[in-house]
């Protein structure tokens, strides 16, 4: 018989949290900027989804997973990438890796 206890668990239990994100129930491109979107265009889309990132019940669990796997795009956790990349300008200073 198999030894099953070195299989890795379900994938669903890492990534079910996703399924409780406000985000669910909004307009994707709100969190992705389109192409050469810059200013105050790119700025109000930001605070659009940021606004809605507030209220999230796993907010927490989205911004540590998009330190975590370094998200190059998007709106996550309430976080931008300019946000994300100041995080991971400090880190990269002080010598230390961002919190998992």
């Amino acid at each position: 018989m198999a030894e099953i206890s070195r299989l890795p668990g379900p994938v669903a239990d890492v990534w079910e949290w996703q399924l409780e994100g406000s985000c669910r129930q909004a307009d994707p491109n709100l969190f992705f900027h389109p192409e050469g979107e810059r200013g105050p265009a790119r700025r109000n889309r930001d605070a659009a989804a940021q606004a809605i990132c507030g209220g999230c019940p796993v907010l927490q669990m989205c911004r540590k997973h998009a330190l975590k796997v370094r998200e190059p795009y998007g709106v996550w956790g309430g976080m931008t990438e300019d946000d994300r990349e100041a995080i991971y300008a400090t880190e990269r200073r002080r010598g230390m890796r961002v919190a998992s």
